[in-house]
């Protein structure tokens, strides 16, 4: 079964852009990071992903010092040697996400090349996460 992973941080000083606000680079960072940990948990080898493409993030509203966020991110797409992962992340408990992003890594060997995962999505869990299935493909085709 794939699960949603969930990751918390308080915002601090270090974390702030010189408008007061978050960082985008700083959540970027932690968007990528709960993202590679949705991969990893699918695949279980954390040596064998590497990130080849971060398909962007949209920032709805801002967040500032002190500010709780949470991140949730899930697999969106399996493809026969990549796994993309969609992530959003909500402030201080809205309901209404601040950020959204996605990124694909890669599965590689020891020596860096890709290789297939052989794993699938089940019907089941594309029906209950469409929309961001259907996003997935659609940031895939972009290329």
């Amino acid at each position: 079964m794939i699960e949603e992973t969930k990751i918390s941080r308080i915002i601090k000083s270090e974390d702030l852009n010189h408008h007061g606000t978050l960082f985008a680079g700083r959540m970027s960072e932690w968007l990528v990071e709960g993202c590679l940990i949705a991969a990893i948990k699918l695949l279980g080898r954390p040596e064998d992903i590497v990130c080849v493409r971060i398909h962007g993030m949209d920032f709805v509203r801002p967040a500032t010092k002190g500010d709780i966020v949470e991140l949730k991110t899930r697999v969106a797409l399996l493809g026969k040697k990549s796994i993309t992962a969609y992530g959003k992340v909500f402030v201080n408990e809205n309901r209404i996400p601040s950020v959204t992003g996605m990124t694909t890594f890669v599965t590689v060997d020891k020596s860096g090349k890709p290789y297939a995962h052989g794993m699938s999505l089940s019907e089941e869990y594309i029906r209950e996460n469409e929309e961001i299935y259907k996003m997935a493909i659609k940031a895939k085709n972009q290329r």
